[in-house]
């Protein structure tokens, strides 16, 4: 919700990461999110450029509609004025989309677990993953935002059991 048009490069396919915005106890601030105080780019994935450059024309319009009750705030997904959007509505609509799909409802914030997740069960380094999700240290990463996935479970025993036999017929 704090990401800002400035920040998004859609030619580089990057997007650089300073902020994030939150209300906490009726107040909507911005802050570095949890404790970093670093400009974090990040690889902007493929799928994600013409979602953006369509939200860039959907605001144009909005813009246009709203006239002079536009407010310019700079940030990408706005209300039909251009204010922020609360974080209540974006958890609202992330619910009703995932109802829709026929997938399970989960906190927004699930998106990360299940991020660290997938790219570690890919076989991505953890350092790597733990660069992604910003974090600054790997023991964050690896205890907090992944799941042993039960499929990589049975292939490290089968590895470790292929590995035994080998031994065994050795000796």
């Amino acid at each position: 919700m704090g990401l800002r048009w400035e920040s998004v490069d859609p030619e580089k396919r990057e997007v650089r990461v300073w902020g994030q915005r939150q209300r906490v106890r009726g107040e909507a601030y911005e802050d570095a999110p949890q404790g970093r105080r670093r400009l974090q780019t990040l690889p902007l994935p493929g799928i994600c450029v013409a979602p953006l450059r369509w939200q860039r024309m959907r605001q144009a319009a909005m813009k246009e509609d709203a006239r002079e009750k536009w407010e310019e705030t700079g940030y990408v997904f706005t209300t039909r004025t251009g204010r922020p959007v609360e974080p209540r509505n974006v958890h609202r609509s992330f619910t009703r989309v995932a109802k829709d799909a026929g997938i399970r409802v989960v906190r927004l914030h699930d998106a990360r677990h299940g991020t660290a997740t997938l790219l570690t069960s890919a076989g991505f380094p953890p350092r790597v993953v733990m660069e992604i999700l910003g974090h600054s240290q790997i023991a964050v990463t690896m205890n907090v935002y992944t799941l042993v996935v039960q499929d990589t479970q049975r292939e490290a025993v089968g590895h470790t059991d292929r590995l035994v036999r080998g031994r065994r017929g050795r000796s």
